[in-house]
């Protein structure tokens, strides 16, 4: 399989999917010189990447250098407050293809650390060239994810990405497996593991309290607002790079609904288009669909069939995401996972009884017995980390080990709304093999994992 980039130098690497190829256009690619390997992911796993500087507790540098690649709503509003209020982390650059945002974003860092510091780029592989730089907040858009990313590992930078981690899936494996060869840390960005409802949920299901796991029930949210988007060209604003902003995706013209509005408030149209992302299957799904793969051991692996039915908008709206679906899907081990538009909210069932746990919507805690909530974990018990997203990130660079949801983590979560919204398409159940990561019932349908790049980007 032929890689993201364009030019030499590339590499290649063996699986038990076959073999990866990858070319990367930047002829400035490198590794930077003053890291060195000084501990592990685990016993089977490569060597961590940490920069020596960050080994001297007691020095003024003792801090993570960070770029924030991407600053729209979600970048703006969530991550760059926590990242700032962070004392192990230093912003020190910005990147957007919206100068605008990129500004108002420079200027609020600028502002908190009381100084003009922060260097601002519209490109990001002028960006992962900063000398200094330790680590990457990718917030950019879905079909942007991998693609930035995978530039970022290669240069030995460890990377938080937004969830969901990609738009395709045959992305994911090939981002996994570098993460693991290069031996940074990679962390899928979500904060719903650390959430106390799903927690509280997690603990008493890894733990027996609820029996032997029989079901899962996860559901999401519709998209809010009503129409299916503007998709009346406009003039594209001075301040945004569209070309960059399409990037891989298919030529198309700009609209504020096919992008994002100047302002940080407001949802982006992108998240709602096919061309950029999933819309709301895996968008949120990878939040909640998480947690259930944490709780059914299931979160490096994946269901074996899934089957469901779904809706879209009119042909031709320019939002064309699914409005509607349900799906069901089955695990080797038995336990079953159904899967819908409803509420944000959790179910786990089990043999001597369920707790439901509602994330963003009304319903709190609930359990099939009121004792199960009021129940208090053993000192033997296991226990799900607590560590808010942006603070385990920076926790596993610090002290050499794995986050709470890694590259493979992520990928696999990503896979489970993928496959299912794959399957709601062709309109029939199919079969999966978590292992090969391919459809054995319908191996045409295979054709969907990846996707196509418009020049001069490939796949």
């Amino acid at each position: 399989m032929e890689g993201y980039f364009t030019q030499p130098p590339g590499f290649c690497e063996e699986s038990g999917r076959g073999r990866v190829c990858l070319t990367v256009t930047d002829s400035k690619a490198s590794l930077i010189s003053r890291r060195r390997v000084i501990g592990g992911l685990g016993a089977a796993a490569l060597p961590l990447i940490i920069p020596s500087r960050l080994l001297g507790k007691a020095s003024p540098s003792n801090q993570i250098n960070l770029l924030m690649l991407g600053t729209g709503r979600q970048a703006f509003f969530t991550n760059l407050p926590t990242l700032l209020g962070l004392p192990e982390v230093r912003i020190v650059a910005v990147c957007d293809v919206d100068r605008k945002r990129a500004e108002v974003t420079k200027t609020k860092i600028d502002q908190t650390y009381g100084n003009r510091d922060c260097k601002l780029f519209t490109d990001w592989r002028e960006a992962l060239e900063m000398e200094g730089l330790d680590a990457v907040m990718n917030s950019t858009p879905d079909h942007w994810h991998v693609i930035t990313s995978l530039a970022a590992v290669e240069k030995g930078l460890h990377v938080s990405c937004e969830k969901p981690l990609t738009r395709y899936l045959a992305e994911g494996r090939v981002l996994a497996d570098a993460v693991k060869r290069k031996g940074v840390v990679f962390r899928t960005d979500s904060e719903c593991r650390s959430h106390g409802y799903m927690t509280k949920a997690a603990d008493l299901a890894i733990n027996g309290y609820l029996g032997k796991l029989k079901r899962f029930e996860v559901g999401v949210p519709r998209e809010k607002g009503d129409g299916f988007g503007d998709p009346k060209p406009m003039p594209v604003p001075d301040h945004l790079d569209y070309e960059m902003w399409l990037g891989p995706a298919p030529q198309a013209p700009y609209t504020v609904d096919r992008v994002h509005p100047t302002a940080h408030n407001g949802r982006p149209g992108w998240m709602r288009i096919l061309d950029y992302g999933d819309g709301i299957v895996t968008n949120w799904g990878t939040h909640l669909l998480d947690v259930a793969s944490l709780i059914n051991g299931s979160e490096r692996s994946g269901p074996i069939s899934v089957e469901g039915n779904g809706s879209f908008p009119p042909e031709g709206s320019l939002w064309n995401t699914l409005v509607d679906f349900e799906l069901h899907y089955q695990y080797a081990d038995g336990v079953s996972l159904d899967y819908k538009m409803d509420v944000p909210y959790l179910r786990v069932e089990g043999d001597e009884g369920w707790i439901q746990a509602h994330w963003h919507s009304q319903g709190g805690l609930k359990a099939s017995d009121p004792k199960l909530l009021r129940i208090k974990l053993k000192d033997s018990d296991k226990r799900v980390p607590t560590r808010g997203d942006k603070e385990d990130f920076i926790s596993a660079i610090r002290n050499g080990t794995k986050p709470m949801a890694d590259a493979e983590i992520g990928h696999r979560t990503c896979s489970i709304g993928q496959i299912g919204h794959i399957a709601i398409q062709r309109g029939k159940r199919l079969e999966w093999d978590p292992e090969t990561e391919r459809f054995t019932n319908d191996t045409d349908v295979n054709t969907l994992l990846t996707g196509t790049y418009r020049a001069p980007w490939k796949l």
